[in-house]
């Protein structure tokens, strides 16, 4: 989001680190393919020494919905669907949230974080989910209402949640997150801005704005990104 607190006159960019976007592409494919592989679930019964073999879906099979049209988004995305996945992205100017979901077996949140979007993933959402989807979180902690995801993990709704980003990070020890059955938590480790990537965008962008040329990936004050 862009800081407020700057006059407004003042031309502010978003970092697009072309790295950054492939490591998280990279993480959204881990991810999608652990969840409909049913990797977690083999990683749990290993825990209980458990041999047990479970059907196996076509990536065709899987409909993987990602909710952010961005580099980041795009990337995601394109990663996802040369595995064969049927993948679309939404914008909020899209189609209704409703009808965009609720044939999607894998929701990927890329989301800036806007007044708009916070909570975005929350019961509304799951309740239109088809029975047995996961979620996928990358996007920012303040998107996700937690209660509503525990619950909807509890009754089955959804099957399985991979989480990046926390309202309180580090995510504190007693939360209920860490030992959730059906929860993977990383550690705000999806993809990790590269400083040499990112340092060439940074130094483009500051003589742009010496030289009066334009910025690249200018935020729009109004939308918030």
């Amino acid at each position: 989001m862009a800081d407020a607190t700057l006059p407004r006159d003042v031309p502010l960019a978003r970092m697009v680190d072309p790295s950054m976007n492939a490591a998280m592409a990279e993480t959204a494919l881990w991810a999608v393919l652990s969840l409909h592989r049913g990797f977690f679930a083999y990683a749990e019964r290993q825990r209980r020494s458990e041999w047990h073999v479970h059907a196996q879906r076509r990536a065709g099979e899987v409909p993987v919905r990602v909710l952010g049209s961005g580099q980041m988004g795009q990337a995601a995305a394109a990663r996802i669907a040369a595995l064969g996945y049927p993948v679309t992205t939404w914008r909020r100017d899209g189609v209704p949230m409703a009808s965009f979901v609720q044939a999607a077996a894998i929701v990927i949140n890329l989301l800036p974080l806007t007044p708009q979007t916070a909570g975005i993933l929350g019961a509304a959402m799951f309740a239109v989910l088809p029975r047995g989807a996961s979620l996928v979180n990358l996007g920012r902690g303040a998107h996700l209402v937690e209660a509503d995801l525990l619950a909807a993990l509890d009754s089955g709704q959804l099957r399985h949640a991979v989480l990046d980003v926390f309202t309180t990070e580090p995510l504190p020890s007693g939360h209920p997150f860490w030992a959730h059955p059906k929860v993977t938590v990383l550690p705000h480790a999806a993809a990790q801005t590269d400083p040499r990537s990112a340092s060439a965008v940074a130094a483009a962008n500051v003589r742009a704005a010496i030289s009066g040329a334009p910025i690249a990936h200018r935020v729009d004050r109004e939308r918030g990104y």
